[in-house]
Order: structure tokens, then C-alpha cells, then sequence
């Protein structure tokens, strides 16, 4: 098969590899149909990310269909269309049977395009198939299904969910990318007053306003505005910059909350000093996707309106014109770019 793979910081290569195997008994092989470019692929590429190792095929969202099963896999046989998680979930370990499968520590967690070989590829293996899979209903869009691996349940579950998003909130994200404007727009589920998304980029900006943003701004006079009014009651940090972390902690009002989805790949400063006497909840973490089924009805009902974050669509083969598309929105205007098998 063909498959995008890392060879250390700053050098990948569409290659011609071994196809995938079961491995384990619990195991799936999956034949990739769409996939998609995430800002952790980017850190990988360019060094952030050690524990990667070079020969590893990169990738961890995927639509598809199940090509093989391992014995031990119950719910799934060849034919049935999937959404393969961004995280894999071994289903028996104490964190698995809380839904924090992002922590497993049965040998899942975040491995696929990290650990193991990953999504951008023709085929992959899919390890705790049962608990690492959700089949796709014929009548969800592979485009929209796609961002359901990752995308949508990390700006729930990390942003809107752990930011503790509620009626008649004002809420600023901080990063007008893929997953801070999903988090725009799944915080609409819980009726905030105003949603907020501030950006360095005129793109992005517009972007914002598209997807139903309320005001989409630079950050200087908006967050100057909320730290020295009645302040945000929750701020989502979803560009993984310092400087996005610190916006956040001037936004934020008393007793309100940050919640960090960003990617950091480098140190934030925690104001500490000016902090500690707020009452502000900060809280950050790996996505479970626990809430992948759920998010999926609402998506599929046309309750969450997501097709817009997808700018781009390109073949599986230019895998590596996908990295450069997404790697410089500027010019690109790129939010999520998606693979489809050709």
C-alpha cells in the first residue's frame, strides 16, 4: 500500500510500505475512504512530538470500511462502513470503564499516527477494534463523518464540556482554526448569550463569522474590553500559543473558566500572581471521544452544522500537497483539508 511516512523532523514521504496485519485478536484492518490533516500531524512533522519515531506512518482520523477482522472482535465485520477514533480504547482498563479512554492504560490512548502506524495511508490497523471504531450511517457524508474522529468530540469534550459552556454565557475561543471554530459552534448546543472568536488572521476571521460566530475580532481591543469589564465567563485557548494561554487569563472573568484545547509544543507562562485571587477553573486534556455517538446524531439531523469547517478536498495520493495546503493557511485559507480514496 501507499502511506505518508515520517522520517524525522521536517521530512516525510508518500511511500509504498507493507500492508497492514492483524496483529491481535481484537484487531481490525480498515480500508482508508476519507482522512483528514490534523495541527498535531503538523507538530509531528516538524519535530514536537520525540516520541514518534522515524518509519512511522502518520494519521489518526479516518473514515472507512472494514476490510478484516480479528477473532476477538465482536461488532464489526468486513463490509460495515466505520469512523475510526483518533484515540483507541482497550475498553477493560479503569480508566476505559469511566469513558476516559484518552488515558487508557491498556495499551490505547492517542497511539495511531504516534505509537503505531497511522491513517494516512491506503489501509490501516485499527487496534481494540470494538471499542475504537463507530460504524458510519449510510446516510452521514464521509466529509462530515470524518470530523467526528477527532475534530468535533475534542471541541466538545475539551473545550465546550470541560469549559463548562451554559445558558447565557459569554464565551471567547482564542484561535480561529479547525477546532476553535467547531468549539464555536457546538457551544451554540447550550445557548451561550455571545460567542466570541478572536484570531490574528483576516481568513480566519471571516471563517468565524460564517459559522455563526457573533463578533470574530483581533485580539487587542476585544480582550482589553472583557478584562476590563465584567470578562468572559468561559475562555477556550484553541491555538496552542503561549500567547493565546495568556489571552485567555486576561479575558476570563472571576470565577470563570479556561479551558485549554490548544496543542502546546512549547512553555506558557501561568500568571499566578494575578490568577490565584480570581477563582478561575483551568482545566485541559487528550480527548476521550466518548462522545463520538452522540455528536454523530446531531450532525447526522442537521443539529450541528459542520460541513463548512471542510475547505479543501484532494485525493489520498497528495497526501503530502495536503501537509502544504494546511500548513500554510495564509495563503490557503485552509481549515480542514480531507483525503478521499480515488
Amino acid at each position: 500500500m501507499r502511506a505518508l511516512v515520517y522520517h524525522g523532523p521536517g521530512h516525510t514521504s508518500w511511500d509504498t510500505v507493507p500492508d497492514p496485519v492483524i496483529e491481535e485478536a481484537t484487531d481490525a484492518v480498515v480500508r482508508v475512504d476519507a482522512t483528514t490533516v490534523c495541527g498535531s500531524d503538523l507538530h509531528i512533522r516538524r519535530g514536537d512530538f520525540p516520541e514518534v519515531k522515524p518509519g512511522t506512518v502518520l494519521g489518526h482520523e479516518a473514515v472507512g470500511e472494514v476490510v478484516e477482522a480479528g477473532g476477538e472482535v465482536h461488532h464489526l465485520s468486513p463490509g460495515d462502513q466505520v469512523i475510526v477514533s483518533s484515540v483507541s480504547a482497550c475498553g477493560d482498563c479503569a480508566e476505559c470503564r469511566e469513558a476516559r479512554y484518552g488515558q487508557c492504560r491498556g495499551g490505547g490512548g492517542w497511539i495511531l499516527g504516534s505509537l503505531i502506524n497511522g491513517t494516512h495511508a491506503e489501509l490501516v490497523r485499527v487496534p481494540f477494534a470494538d471499542h475504537s471504531t463507530t460504524r458510519r450511517p449510510c446516510d452521514l457524508r464521509l466529509d462530515d463523518a470524518v470530523l467526528l474522529a477527532e475534530l468535533l468530540p475534542t471541541a466538545y469534550e475539551v473545550g465546550v464540556r470541560n469549559g463548562h459552556v451554559g445558558p447565557g454565557d459569554t464565551v471567547v475561543v482564542v484561535g480561529a482554526g479547525p477546532v476553535g471554530l467547531a468549539t464555536a459552534v457546538v457551544s451554540r448546543l447550550y445557548s451561550p448569550r455571545r460567542v466570541i472568536v478572536v484570531d490574528l488572521s483576516g481568513a480566519r476571521l471571516e471563517a468565524a463569522a460564517r459559522v455563526g460566530a457573533d463578533a470574530a475580532e483581533s485580539p487587542g481591543k476585544v480582550i482589553a474590553d472583557l478584562a476590563e469589564g465584567p470578562g468572559a465567563d468561559v475562555a477556550i485557548e484553541a491555538s496552542g500559543d503561549p500567547d493565546g494561554f495568556v489571552l485567555c487569563t486576561r479575558a476570563v472573568r472571576s470565577g470563570g473558566h479556561i479551558a485549554n484545547i490548544g496543542t502546546h509544543g512549547k512553555p506558557a507562562t501561568l500568571h499566578l500572581e494575578s490568577l490565584w485571587r480570581k477563582n478561575v477553573t483551568i482545566s485541559m486534556g487528550q480527548v476521550d471521544t466518548s462522545s463520538t455517538p452522540w455528536l454523530l446524531e446531531l450532525v447526522r439531523f442537521g443539529q450541528l452544522p459542520v460541513s463548512a469547517l471542510v475547505t479543501h478536498t484532494l485525493g489520498l495520493d497528495h497526501m503530502e500537497d495536503a501537509y502544504e495546503v494546511f500548513g500554510h493557511v495564509a495563503g490557503t485559507g485552509a481549515l480542514k483539508v480531507v483525503l478521499h480514496r480515488e
